[in-house]
């Protein structure tokens, strides 16, 4: 699965990004990790490259997500805590809010509500077939729960966008979640849906937040081998994670063909990330991004919704690497080698104060990996949680685990 080995992306796609400048109000307050900073320096070098102003990619406003959207996966209960917090500054513990991952911030329904509402748009978008592909980098909030705010997360925005393609006549839907976090929020929300498979490649929860995310998590009665989680040791670099992704995440969406495919991106699996433990390169998730949009062209008729999520090294890798998300989503990948432009390098100065990096790649511009194919060595610890979550939910799709071997 190296960059040379694969085939090319599918070119000049359609892409509706659905972006308002009020996104970056999702805002825990300058102290905390989650720093709207890395979405605004995101936009502000994909812009810079052309990407928006392409012919094939357009600009989208759309509307905040309001009770009955949000109310697809989150108690009404939590909903008016929300709210009430939001106005008065005041916690609401019991739901999570006010703690140290969460605190509380004026304006806080508001913001998260219309995060919700850009990854709703993007699906509205797609099932009415007015674009291949959509995304929102401001998304992917994927810890947030039915009752409670967790990591960072307040309304899963993901999971109601997928709840939304469900009502509306959606009868499979995958979702691929590439964060070194496990996407435990939506996994809960859909646990015991047959409609939905999330696979959710993490690091594992011996060693991580949330605790969740083993092999054996298969997903409920009726609806086994819906959830699957590839749970990798620290230190897993590009090359042994991008093995585990092609072990693991093509078959199930070739065998499982969704008709929407939902993606998070979260790019906190990078070896810079002070939050985690993986060792991915800009470039080795780019390569991810490259095979999650070949499958969504083979998979699901390219319909594909693309969000963010994690990252907290904001200027030297978040922005590389949605930016060449977006690139990659719009059929125009970036040259790995290309300079950073300087007026982003000069506008990075101005914003953080801090020195952007000069290259769109960490120096690894093709990644080889030796596929699952090429054989299973039963000493290697990334193999052997590769194999645990094949043998977990592979038979439950009518698939052997010891396939390609």
């Amino acid at each position: 699965m190296s960059s040379a080995d694969s085939p090319p992306s599918p070119r000049n796609c359609g892409l509706e990004v659905f972006w308002d400048d009020q996104l970056i109000s999702y805002d825990f307050g300058p102290s905390h990790p989650l720093n709207p900073v890395r979405v605004e320096l995101t936009m502000a070098l994909a812009r810079e490259y052309g990407l928006l102003e392409a012919p094939n990619v357009t600009v989208e406003g759309f509307a905040s997500a309001g009770d009955e959207l949000l109310g697809l996966v989150h108690e009404d209960a939590y909903i008016a805590a929300v709210r009430h917090a939001g106005a008065t500054g005041l916690p609401e513990l019991k739901h999570g809010l006010g703690t140290a991952d969460n605190p509380v911030f004026l304006g806080m329904h508001e913001a998260s509500a219309l995060v919700a509402g850009a990854s709703v748009a993007g699906a509205r978008a797609l099932w009415a077939g007015e674009t291949e592909h959509a995304a929102n980098v401001s998304g992917g909030l994927h810890h947030a729960m039915r009752g409670a705010a967790s990591g960072f997360c307040v309304y899963n925005d993901v999971a109601i966008a997928i709840a939304w393609l469900l009502e509306n006549g959606a009868e499979r839907v995958a979702y691929v979640d590439v964060d070194v976090h496990h996407g435990d929020g939506v996994q809960a929300a859909f646990y015991d849906d047959p409609r939905v498979l999330t696979i959710s490649l993490h690091e594992t929860p011996r060693t991580l937040f949330p605790g969740t995310g083993f092999p054996t998590e298969i997903g409920g009665r009726g609806a086994h081998g819906s959830a699957v989680n590839v749970a990798l040791p620290p230190g897993t670099g590009d090359a042994a994670w991008l093995r585990a992704f092609d072990a693991v995440v093509p078959p199930l969406l070739r065998e499982f063909r969704p008709q929407v495919l939902v993606t998070q991106h979260g790019c906190d699996s990078h070896e810079l990330d002070p939050l985690a433990h993986l060792s991915l390169s800009v470039d080795g998730q780019r390569t991810a991004y490259a095979a999650l949009h070949r499958l969504a062209h083979e998979v699901s008729g390219g319909r594909w919704l693309a969000t963010g999520g994690g990252g907290y090294e904001l200027v030297q890798v978040v922005p590389r690497a949605w930016t060449h998300l977006l690139a990659e989503a719009a059929g125009r990948p970036i040259d790995p080698a290309t300079d950073t432009p300087e007026p982003w390098r000069a506008f990075v100065r101005e914003r953080t104060g801090e020195i952007a990096p000069r290259r769109m790649t960490d120096g690894t511009s093709t990644v080889e990996v030796r596929t699952w194919g090429e054989g299973y060595d039963p000493a290697n610890p990334v193999d052997q949680a590769v194999l645990a979550t094949r043998r977990a939910v592979f038979p439950e799709h009518g698939l052997d685990p010891m396939m390609d071997l």
